[in-house]
């Protein structure tokens, strides 16, 4: 993204225990004459009535019995009713519940696992084996690709090819390229979690564009005032989700369902230039990478309020979640290292530091979690990161300007886009 940073900066535009004792219920009046044993019968229903209660009268000093009250049982917590299509949420506590390691989905799980490192400034996507840290194939693709995209359905790899306008489908069975798709300005490509549709961060037209998520022909077009669309992250619910807008420091909220931008606003910081956007597994906070602010902003997503900066390095670029949803990984570009964000404990407790520096910018989590894959964009290398100790495991060399990798196959139900983003 830094090649296009200064050239496409604009200006900013722009939420009883009650007593015992009660008065006693009227009885039938008795008809016909009270025989001796009609009589001892009420006096001794009479003595059992008040043996029972205790006192016939609250006033004899005498303290009521109390009627043990029924213990409470406490009712599971409800998913979230959901963006209408959208596959139920396995755990409320938890939206990464079904990226466990290794819980491959039958339609991935026969797939050879690859690393796909788009070359921005090659043109190309290097394909890495994880086992042997090799390039083992360079495939040819459109103009400037971006990000590698996993499909929504799991079966196809999307690279976008942003200045050549077209998307190139891969087989990740085969690991051949189909025929281009042409799309205008694809930036990043992501899929609404009920699988209805993929949107298109058209950044240089300024658009969000919903098109059919298996042939991308347009469905509709939704232009926006802010400047540099590139990432986003959904609700919960799947019923909104966040975009960021690197070139004018901004972010956008838009309702899934209506396609329709229903909040905007402009970072607190000048010079703002926000990158990715991950949501926190209870499903209640947004985090947004920025890489001139050096941190991540953290964001109330339903309220839509001043979000606060939480600084972890300088060129804070992606955003990526551990495979048990206790850390998340944020590698900043500008310094060559990875903070560690603790879920629990609500703060940043480790930093990694590459020992030969480096660049770390876009990737994602290997399917078992125990190596971090990330791009160095400005070394034209890849990464492979230790997530048990931050150790530095290989560096790969790749094409030019390598970027938005994608590490498949990986865990999950469906996918919601970027690099990898499953649920």
């Amino acid at each position: 993204m830094a090649h296009r940073t200064q050239r496409h900066r604009t200006q900013a535009h722009r939420t009883q225990a009650h007593r015992t004792w009660t008065r006693p219920a009227p009885t039938h009046r008795l008809r016909g004459p009270v025989t001796t044993r009609t009589g001892a019968l009420l006096a001794a229903a009479l003595l059992a009535a008040l043996a029972g209660c205790g006192s016939g009268d609250p006033g004899d000093g005498a303290a009521p019995v109390k009627k043990a009250a029924a213990p409470a049982v406490p009712k599971p917590a409800a998913a979230p009713a959901g963006l209408p299509g959208m596959p139920p949420v396995l755990d409320p506590k938890d939206i990464y519940a079904a990226d466990r390691p290794d819980r491959l989905s039958p339609v991935v799980k026969n797939f050879p696992s690859r690393v796909y490192v788009p070359n921005t400034n090659s043109n190309t996507v290097s394909v890495i084996d994880p086992a042997t840290y090799q390039v083992v194939e360079t495939i040819p693709v459109g103009n400037q690709p971006q990000h590698v995209v996993p499909s929504w359905d799991l079966k196809t790899l999307w690279v976008n090819n942003n200045r050549g306008h077209t998307l190139t489908p891969i087989d990740p069975a085969t690991g051949v390229a189909g025929k281009p798709v042409e799309v205008h300005d694809p930036y990043n490509l992501y899929f609404t979690p009920n699988g209805k549709y993929a949107i298109v961060m058209a950044s240089l037209d300024r658009e969000l564009v919903f098109r059919d998520p298996h042939t991308m022909e347009r469905r509709k077009t939704v232009p926006v005032s802010c400047y540099g669309v590139n990432h986003a992250d959904f609700s919960a619910d799947g019923r909104y989700f966040v975009v960021s807008c690197e070139f004018s420091g901004e972010l956008l909220k838009v309702d899934t369902e209506k396609m329709e931008v229903i909040g905007q606003q402009k970072l607190p910081f000048e010079g703002a230039m926000p990158q990715d956007v991950k949501i926190s597994p209870d499903g209640k906070t947004f985090y947004i990478a920025d890489m001139m602010a050096h941190g991540v902003w953290v964001l109330d997503g339903e309220k839509f309020t001043t979000p606060t900066l939480m600084p972890t390095g300088k060129g804070a670029h992606g955003l990526y979640i551990s495979r048990d949803s206790r850390e998340m990984y944020i590698p900043n570009r500008g310094e060559g290292s990875v903070s560690v964000f603790d879920f629990e404990k609500n703060g940043l407790t480790k930093k990694w530091r590459l020992p030969d520096g480096g660049s770390p910018d876009m990737g994602g989590v290997s399917a078992d979690g125990k190596v971090l894959w990330l791009s160095g964009r400005y070394d034209s290398e890849v990464y492979a990161i230790d997530t048990a100790s931050g150790k530095q495991l290989a560096r790969i060399p790749v094409g030019g300007g390598p970027h938005g990798l994608a590490v498949y196959p990986q865990p999950g139900r469906y996918s919601l886009g970027h690099t990898g983003v499953f649920r």
